[in-house]
């Protein structure tokens, strides 16, 4: 399948549907051609014969597909375009981006959690490098001890959500892992966009870290069937505290 396409060119289209329209050619380009990140472009020359379009239309196009994380340019001598590949704060903020306007709940976000972090405790368990669950381990640091005030709440919801992108990294399906890792930042936005670390719970806190310190357990020992269920529990909890965290700060409000 090839990379996300750009809409399809139409011929009573504006002139800005062109350089999109080049775009997504140039993304056949790359696919058809089993290009991979480093390899260089055609020049723009090249580009500008075989695509049948102007220089300006083709810069264009490289400038949404360098946006999109797919391209860079660089300038100078061996300069030129290559092929690239995006950056995770790139598709975090493209995704984020196409949920903007949407009013997503703590429910929408758990929802999926729960269908989806199970699956990869599972997966993992007996699989992580001794390495890893070192630092998992170093991560759990952030949080051993309770919050003294709204700002190391703050910073310890972070660090508890960068356990679950930390651990997602090493999924041996790219695409589970990259789905938990927006899941987790999208959460750790919402949090912070709407202060939801600020009424103290010290129930958040324990039970958020007496979860990940079985996970962990489970990990090392390559028990499958308690790393699932294990996380199972630690999302339906930190849903139900979480969306507890929402009413409160709602309260405080009105």
């Amino acid at each position: 399948m090839p990379p996300a396409s750009t809409p399809s060119h139409k011929a009573d289209s504006s002139r800005l549907s062109r350089p999109l329209e080049v775009a997504r050619h140039l993304k056949q380009l790359i696919m058809d051609e089993g290009m991979q990140p480093g390899d260089r472009l055609p020049s723009e020359p090249i580009l500008i014969e075989k695509l049948g379009r102007s220089k300006g239309t083709v810069r264009e196009a490289m400038r949404i597909l360098e946006a999109e994380g797919l391209v860079r340019t660089r300038t100078g001598p061996g300069g030129g375009a290559f092929v690239d590949r995006s950056s995770d704060e790139q598709i975090m903020a493209l995704m984020a981006n196409h949920f903007y306007f949407e009013a997503l709940t703590l429910r929408d976000i758990y929802q999926l959690r729960l269908a989806l972090e199970p699956e990869l405790a599972a997966s993992l368990a007996g699989r992580l490098t001794e390495q890893a669950l070192e630092d998992l381990q170093a991560q759990m640091v952030f949080y051993a001890n309770p919050p003294r005030n709204a700002e190391e709440e703050r910073e310890q919801h972070v660090a508890s959500l960068a356990f679950h992108r930390q651990l997602a990294r090493h999924s041996p399906n790219p695409l589970l892992g990259l789905m938990i890792r927006f899941l987790a930042r999208f959460l750790t936005d919402l949090t912070i966009r709407q202060r939801l670390y600020e009424p103290h719970n010290r129930e958040l806190w324990k039970r958020g870290r007496d979860y990940q310190s079985q996970l962990l357990g489970a990990l090392t020992r390559g028990d499958e069937k308690a790393a699932r269920e294990t996380m199972r529990a630690h999302m339906n909890t930190a849903l139900r505290l979480m969306e507890n965290q929402a009413v409160r700060v709602e309260q405080r409000l009105f």
